[in-house]
């Protein structure tokens, strides 16, 4: 989870060797993963955040930056916004659709696949907020900032987990 530059997170990653050790128990072992934030765009095949960077290519897809299309909207879009489901899932078991969640980006995950997209939101014209592929989930918004239906949220991952 975080908040932070993409390459410097994968930069990390590879520095401390975890790159491997992420893509054997998530692709090998089938271990939920959940990222939150820049963990979510982490997952994506790759970044254009100051740049180009490869990403750990966990679900297809481009990480790119939030483009305002009305006067009122600021990057980086910092605050309350709603979610709206496009599939179901079990991460959000419990969780209203057009629930509010707290997010702080200025970049977001533009996935190949839509069947990968499982909410957005409608911000800058609308984003993907959150993204499953099989065991991969990730959400752009901070659960853990988020109150009840953060809190549902980390409790539903917890439980796929277990």
């Amino acid at each position: 989870p975080g908040v932070g530059a993409f390459a410097n997170g994968i930069n990390n990653l590879k520095k401390l060797g975890w790159i491997d050790a992420i893509k054997q128990a998530v692709l090998g072992e089938k271990i939920p993963i959940l990222g939150i934030c820049l963990g979510m765009q982490l997952l994506a095949d790759k970044s254009f955040e100051k740049g180009e960077t490869e990403g750990l290519r966990l679900i297809p897809g481009d990480i790119i930056r939030l483009e305002p299309k009305k006067n009122k909207e600021r990057i980086p879009h910092i605050g309350w916004n709603e979610i709206h489901f496009d599939q179901q899932s079990s991460i959000f078991q419990d969780i209203n659709n057009d629930s509010d969640f707290y997010f702080v980006h200025s970049f977001h995950f533009n996935p190949k696949n839509k069947k990968d997209v499982l909410a957005t939101t409608p911000y800058c014209g609308g984003f993907i907020s959150a993204v499953q592929n099989e065991n991969i989930i990730g959400v752009q918004f901070h659960p853990e900032k988020s109150y009840r239906a953060g809190f549902q949220l980390i409790q539903n991952f917890l439980n796929l987990v277990t």
